[in-house]
């Protein structure tokens, strides 16, 4: 027996709980990334056979329940494993739509021009150099109509590829960025657990799905652009390119979507990884009870946080001398600097911030897990989604 089916065992006493999370465990246990070999890997598992004293009357139902809460986690483990050639924002709003037909959950998907008819300065700007268009993507679960106006709101970075742009990443490991699309495969991925759960909460997830490329067109270390917000950044590094779709994606999200609560994840600064390496994962909040929520997620999904301080002194790294904010505070403090930069555009809504740059891929397989993409934040936060809706 592994250590995560003993976690779960001591953590579920109920019987219909337990066998729902082993049938979800071993579906993404038999998740292989064979996608593009002509050779399919030999599907193994033919057969689980659960034996219990209790006598669970909905056992066909409880199983395939975690059956599809596993195939959820592997709906964002294959997005993060495309290459980025075929995982395109095109094909990854594709995708979401797809996963919103097999899930029941509802999604929009606009063009180019409809984003610039928005005033998506941000985004356009590290769009731009690439020849494939960007997309937004909105995706709905309408859980409880009986309150409209509280809508829990997950905003997912959806880099396809980026090349670091002028800032030109160095070229070990710049394969590993069609990864920078993690935060869009988690939100996608929750949208389908949550949908099959029939979660009573209203949730809306946003994705600004671009490549950041080198051309032409391309912005620059020193432009000076504008943000839906209306405030102007100073560009001091075009590889600090995701904090600005995201804050795009979170006005939108405000604007258009009246989200309540902000809860954005992406795979965002080589600093979080250089802090907590693949262990853990980055976290920044202005709610404590957010973070503490996602502290009881953690029990039911087996994966591990660490949350980062958000001093105001830390917001001087990003004030620039000519605009309101630059993109990049410098290397010291950077995952720090970046999640501030962030909380400059929540308006004072309850904000967590999630940093998975050294948790989205590993190269170090586990019995439940390959190589790749590992769905990392699916399940915790279709749990933070859960508890918080049972809280209210």
């Amino acid at each position: 027996m592994n250590v995560l089916m003993e976690h779960w065992i001591t953590q579920f006493e109920d019987t219909e709980e337990f066998i729902r999370l082993a049938a979800q465990t071993f579906t993404e246990s038999a998740y292989v990334f064979d996608t593009f070999k002509e050779k399919k890997n030999d599907y193994l598992l033919n057969k689980v056979i659960f034996v219990s004293e209790q006598s669970v009357e909905s056992m066909p139902l409880v199983v395939q329940n975690g059956i599809r809460f596993g195939e959820a986690v592997n709906v964002a483990k294959q997005l993060v494993n495309e290459p980025a050639n075929e995982m395109t924002p095109r094909k990854l709003a594709e995708m979401a739509q797809k996963t919103g037909n097999s899930f029941d959950f509802e999604v929009k998907v606009y063009d180019e021009k409809k984003i610039a008819s928005f005033g998506m300065e941000a985004f356009i700007n590290v769009a731009k150099g690439s020849d494939n268009q960007p997309r937004l993507i909105v995706m709905h679960h309408k859980g409880d109509p009986n309150h409209p106006h509280d809508i829990i709101g997950l905003i997912g970075k959806g880099l396809t590829f980026d090349t670091g742009g002028y800032n030109l990443k160095p070229g070990e490991g710049m394969g590993n960025m069609k990864n920078d699309m993690g935060g869009a495969a988690a939100v996608i991925g929750t949208m389908a657990a949550i949908a099959n759960a029939k979660l009573p909460v209203n949730v809306t997830a946003v994705v600004a799905a671009c490549e950041n490329m080198i051309s032409g067109r391309a912005y620059r270390p020193g432009d000076i652009i504008n943000s839906m917000a209306g405030k102007t950044i100073e560009i001091i590094s075009t590889d600090a390119e995701g904090r600005l779709t995201l804050i795009d994606a979170i006005h939108f999200a405000l604007k258009h979507e009246r989200i309540s609560k902000i809860i954005d994840i992406a795979t965002l600064t080589g600093a979080a990884v250089v802090a907590l390496g693949g262990i853990r994962t980055a976290v920044m909040t202005n709610d404590q009870s957010l973070f503490e929520t996602l502290t009881e997620a953690e029990k039911y999904s087996n994966e591990r946080f660490w949350q980062l301080p958000t001093d105001e002194e830390y917001a001087e790294l990003n004030k620039s001398d000519v605009a309101d904010l630059k993109n990049s505070g410098g290397r010291w403090g950077g995952a720090i600097a970046a999640g501030m930069f962030i909380k400059e555009f929540i308006q004072d809504h309850p904000w967590m911030h999630i940093d998975i740059a050294g948790t989205a891929m590993t190269d170090k397989p586990k019995a439940w897990q390959q190589k790749g993409g590992t769905g990392i934040a699916v399940k915790s936060l279709f749990y933070l989604v859960k508890l918080l809706a049972e809280k209210k």
